[in-house]
This record gives C-alpha cells, structure tokens and sequence, in this order.
C-alpha cells in the first residue's frame, strides 16, 4: 500500500502526469468509444501510483466528459473522437488554479441564475432546508461566532433547489475553495454577517414567493459587498 501525504502542488502534478498515461495509454492501444479501461488497481500498477490518484485523474476526466464510469463495471471511453479526446486533455493539462476574483465572479453567475430557477422550482423540501440552514446561519451571527459556512450552506441549498443538477454540481465543485478563501481574506466582518442576515431572509422570502425576478434582485443586493471587497483585495 502506498502512503502518500502530499502538497496541493505535488497532488497536481501527479495528476496531470497519470492524465497524460491515460491519454497515451487510450492512444496507443486505439481505444474508442465505448472501450474499457483497465482496472485502477491495473492502472496504479502501471503507472507506479496510489489508487487514490488513479481515481482522482479518472473523476477528473469524467468531469469533463472524456471517461465514462459505470458502477459495478468500470471505467469507458466517451463518445469524442481521438483529435478531440487529445486536444481537450491538452486543455485540461493547461488549466490553472482558479483565483479568488475568479471564484467570486463564478458564483456570482450561477447563484443569480440558480436563485431564480430555485424560485420558480422550489418544492416543500426545499423550502425546509433552506430554513434550517438560514437559522443556523442566524443563529451562529447573534452569537457571535464565524459563519461562513453556514452561509455557503444556504447558497447550496438554493443551487440545490434550483433543480439543476449541473450548475448543482459546480456549486458544491467551487465551495471548498471559496471557504479557504474567506477565511485567508477575512470577507465576512461583523457588519456584514448581521446584514447578511436580513439578506438572506430576503432571498429566502422571494423564493417562498415564487418570485424569480425578485429572488435575483434580493441576490444582486447580496452579493454587491462581496464584489466590492473581491476588487480591493
């Protein structure tokens, strides 16, 4: 068994490195749409990794829709061909770490779509546990104590509830980052989480209403400070 305790930086380059044999291996054996590919215990023996990186290149490039992974039958080619599968690797290998203006700008689009998908979509679930998160976040300001999390819980409850499994995904993909973020540039003063909670009441209470309009109005309202702040860091 390898352990590994690895740096994010090390983490990365081992992933890009395992991309690059998957790539070369789909290459050279002529893999098309619809052919599997080894097992990760298979592969890890290839090429000289954990599994646990293995894994990681593979959700990697299932993300983007290179690989297919099936449960209880592994992992497939996609449906692109071999020009496309090569050029979209290449893309992914160049990518950089998003920085915290970027990851601002990311969750701005898709929270002030989402909020309003959520308004119209919402069902009695939903409303429930967007709730339960807009009280704890309440709850934890008038203590006091930090909230950040709390908060980024009741944005991904609205993603969730906006019934878009896709833009779902890139919320939840986005949100440890901005965590780390918040915390390195302190973002939410004392001000601004008790202003948040009113906001929050706000998005929750157009959401309730089923008005989309107004759900997006109360989120521009909401997210001017954070973009304030990101452009004088």
């Amino acid at each position: 068994m390898k352990l590994e305790i690895l740096t994010r930086t090390e983490n990365q380059e081992i992933q890009n490195e395992i991309i690059i044999q998957l790539r070369d291996l789909m290459n050279n054996k002529n893999l098309e749409p619809g052919d599997k590919l080894p097992s990760e215990r298979m592969l890890s023996d290839k090429f000289d990794v954990s599994r646990s990186n293995v894994r990681e290149a593979i959700q990697k490039l299932e993300f983007y829709g290179i690989l297919i992974s099936k449960p209880q039958s592994g992992t497939f080619v996609a449906d692109i061909g071999q020009i496309a599968m090569n050029g979209m690797v290449n893309d992914i290998l160049r990518l950089e770490e998003p920085d915290f203006k970027s990851l601002v700008e990311t969750r701005i689009l898709l929270e002030l779509k989402t909020v309003r998908l959520a308004a119209r979509r919402r069902t009695d679930a939903d409303l429930k546990q967007l709730k339960s998160a807009l009280d704890a976040y309440r709850e934890k300001v008038e203590k006091g104590e930090d909230a950040v999390q709390e908060d980024l819980l009741f944005h991904l409850a609205i993603a969730k509830a906006s019934g878009n499994s896709t833009m779902n995904t890139f919320m939840l993909i986005i949100t440890p980052e901005i965590l780390t973020n918040f915390e390195k540039y302190h973002v939410c003063d004392k001000n601004m989480a008790f202003r948040g909670i009113e906001e929050h009441q706000d998005i929750f209470d157009a959401i309730k209403e089923q008005n989309p309009q107004l759900a997006k109005a109360k989120m521009k309202v909401h997210f001017k400070n954070l973009y304030q702040f990101c452009y004088n860091i």
